[in-house]
């Protein structure tokens, strides 16, 4: 398809002329800017552009969504008009993050640094909460622990106790690891840096109070000057503050040691430095300041507890919105190291069910029946610890859900905060949250969960029921051009993250799945046509869509992306998946294959063309997490193994592994798209989409 000039020329004075680009690349379905001013942009004549889907910012990036297919060529017209140069993501990723305030930039670092070690906080949080159970006096028997009636249970709560506690007991190995990878250095040297602040010959952090007070804390003589011989369990400053210096330290000896003594030359002395820097000044000061910065929040919730409670509990779904959530989980783990517990995990958990009880009710509130099918799914992934879908797909939308989850998170975290309930891990959100909590406060922490799943729940139906009433009728439809296109909503969907806990898996019986590899004859066996047509009774053909992925079927408006989830490219479903795999979903030709190898579009001999678009975001990966079985112009088969792709490598980074599986607009011969309800589905078995086609 050929490309108007005169359209390309509009996208460009409408992002506010070549000068205002700074730099400019694309991905597989969209041109993404670095602009010097948005405030330039002129929204109304990228509106009325053909070639334009739909637009919006984030993350300082100002993206236009064109369409698979198209972006490449409109990219290229682009290029040749302005005579800028063309860029990479990485280009226009650093160019977009210098005009973040340094407010945001502190937010994104510390979010970069605790994503990819938070499976491993869950899986401690998750193993703690199992030997809560086991080891907690009064849950089964009164006065007494599980372990204590049945003394034979004490070994396997020992086992377990060790190995939930080593993510936290070599926390700074796990934090140097990330955050000097974050900083740029490498992250072997990160782990060993993290492993010296914990060595055993050092005293624990844990023991430090009661040595200090006993006057027996061990020290280094260094010439008269004594250094306190302690290390840093538990500790999040000292471990973060050391990461960046031997990442600069590295950084800077790489450029001026010759290669042919860089291994005997920069570890030793970059890891030497930053030892002992980060024992003699470092670690005294950052160890000093997290102690106050705690001390002075225990402080402020020990004098004011109900007013902590119902800011923080109130409040937490806003710094979801915002993703300012990210800071205060090293505030979280650094209460449970230096305090053994935290006060504010409790709250995020019931702030999660708040805001999956509003949105749940909006299955009584609304009429359509897509709207209650991403009401339903969207209130489960909230009650499970994620609420990027209830809040974004639709509390916000409708606002009042949200407002009323607020509320009752407020006087949930009241409640919490008045009674001193405490985690003593993190990781674990929503109702699944009681496990973070110490077994003697679980009757309150129920309590408080009873209060957000009544209050926001009934608040939102009755407030919902009246409101309809005055209108005449709530349908799904009626918010849907209200969609969330804030920049701080946009910045939170492409972020991700809130907590890792996986959301509801697929479910059935194993003869509802089949292997992605032999799917193949899958059509064959039901009586449908290789081809995937099929032709109904009024003589209307329709083309069969076969999930090219297993997992859970999801409506769109859950995908945390305004281009997919408000259809600007098309029509579609998502999947999530549950194995790295993607076969073909008809017989066909392979379009386009995206570089990074995250996406690849498939077209039918129809002329119907599919885009695949594996996880949110996944072009930063740079192809690393994905593996390719089809070239540009091969023929395939239905069933047939199109990619491969790492799941836990996208989870590590961070990124959502929702798959979109879009129709892209403007193909002449479809008639109409029919979605398949939101459920458990096989790859190759399930009919995922119904294409409609027009006479031939």
């Amino acid at each position: 398809m050929a490309v108007d000039k005169k359209n390309v020329e509009e996208i460009i004075r409408a992002v506010g002329g070549k000068d205002n680009i700074e730099v400019a690349t694309h991905c597989v379905t969209r041109l993404r800017f670095s602009l010097a001013d948005e405030d330039k942009v002129d929204h109304a004549l990228l509106e009325s552009n053909d070639l334009v889907k739909g637009h919006f910012s984030s993350q300082g990036q100002f993206q236009v969504v064109i369409g698979p297919g198209l972006v490449d060529k409109v990219y290229d017209e682009m290029i040749a008009i302005t005579g800028g140069p063309r860029s990479s993501k990485e280009d226009v990723k650093n160019s977009a993050g210098k005009k973040q305030n340094p407010l945001q930039r502190a937010i994104k670092t510390l979010a970069d640094i605790f994503i990819p070690i938070l499976p491993a906080i869950v899986t401690s949080g998750l193993l703690l909460g199992l030997n809560n159970i086991l080891t907690g006096p009064g849950i089964f028997f009164e006065g007494q622990s599980l372990v204590q009636v049945y003394p034979e249970w004490t070994g396997i709560a020992s086992i377990i106790n060790l190995i939930a506690n080593t993510a936290f007991t070599f926390l700074p190995a796990l934090i140097g690891w990330s955050a000097v990878n974050r900083f740029g250095g490498s992250p072997l040297l990160g782990i060993v840096l993290g492993l010296i602040l914990v060595h055993p010959d050092l005293l624990s952090a844990y023991s430090y109070a009661e040595a200090s007070t006993k006057g027996t804390i061990p020290v280094w003589n260094l010439f008269g000057w004594h250094i306190e011989k302690i290390g840093y369990q538990g500790q999040v400053l000292p471990v973060l503050v050391s990461a960046y210096i031997l990442a600069r330290i590295e950084g800077f000896l790489n450029k001026r040691v010759a290669d042919s003594i860089k291994l005997l030359v920069v570890a030793p002395v970059a890891l030497l430095i930053t030892g002992f820097l980060a024992f003699t000044v470092i670690g005294p000061v950052t160890f000093a300041l997290g102690n106050a910065i705690t001390s002075g929040l225990v402080h402020v919730f020990n004098t004011l507890p109900a007013l902590g409670g119902l800011l923080y509990g109130g409040l937490y779904a806003l710094l979801v919105v915002t993703g300012m959530q990210h800071t205060f989980l090293a505030v979280d783990v650094q209460l449970i190291g230096s305090e053994g517990g935290t006060f504010l995990w409790p709250m995020l958990a019931l702030s999660n069910i708040a805001q999956g009880a509003a949105a749940l009710a909006m299955m009584l509130v609304l009429r359509e029946q897509k709207a209650k099918g991403l009401a339903a799914t969207s209130s489960i992934s909230a009650f499970l610890g994620i609420t990027e879908p209830a809040i974004f797909g639709v509390n916000l939308r409708y606002k009042y859900p949200f407002i009323f989850g607020m509320i009752g998170s407020a006087i949930g975290g009241v409640l919490l905060t008045i009674n001193h309930v405490l985690a003593s891990s993190v990781g674990i959100g929503g109702i699944p949250g009681f496990l973070s909590i110490f077994p003697k406060q679980w009757g309150v922490f129920f309590i408080g969960m009873g209060i957000v799943l009544v209050v926001p729940f009934g608040l939102t139906v009755l407030y919902g029921k009246i409101v309809g009433r005055k209108e005449g009728t709530i349908a799904a439809g009626s918010a849907g051009t209200a969609a969330v296109t804030t920049k701080a909503a946009s910045e939170n969907h492409a972020a991700h993250t809130e907590t890792p806990v996986q959301g509801v898996k697929a479910s059935g019986s194993a003869t509802d799945k089949v292997d992605a590899g032999s799917a193949t004859s899958v059509a064959a066996e039901s009586g449908i046509p290789s081809s995937g047509i099929v032709t109904e009774e009024d003589g209307t053909r329709v083309l069969n869509i076969y999930a090219p992925l297993t997992g859970q079927a999801v409506p769109l408006e859950n995908v945390p992306d305004p281009a997919f989830a408000e259809r600007q490219m098309g029509q579609g479903i998502a999947i999530e998946p549950e194995e790295g795999r993607v076969i073909a979903p008809f017989d066909g030709t392979v379009a386009h294959i995206i570089k990074s190898k995250h996406a690849v579009i498939l077209e039918h001999s129809t002329g119907v063309q599919v885009l695949i678009h594996v996880g949110i975001n996944t072009v930063s990966l740079k192809g690393s997490a994905f593996t390719s079985h089809v070239n540009i112009g091969d023929e395939v088969k239905a069933g047939q193994l199109l990619l491969e792709f790492d799941m836990a490598a996208i989870s590590a980074a961070g990124l959502p592994l929702i798959t979109p599986i879009i129709i892209p607009d403007g193909q002449d011969i479809i008639a109409g798209v029919e979605e398949a309800a939101p459920g458990a589905v096989a790859a190759g078995r399930n009919v995922s989409l119904k294409i409609r086609l027009n006479a031939e």
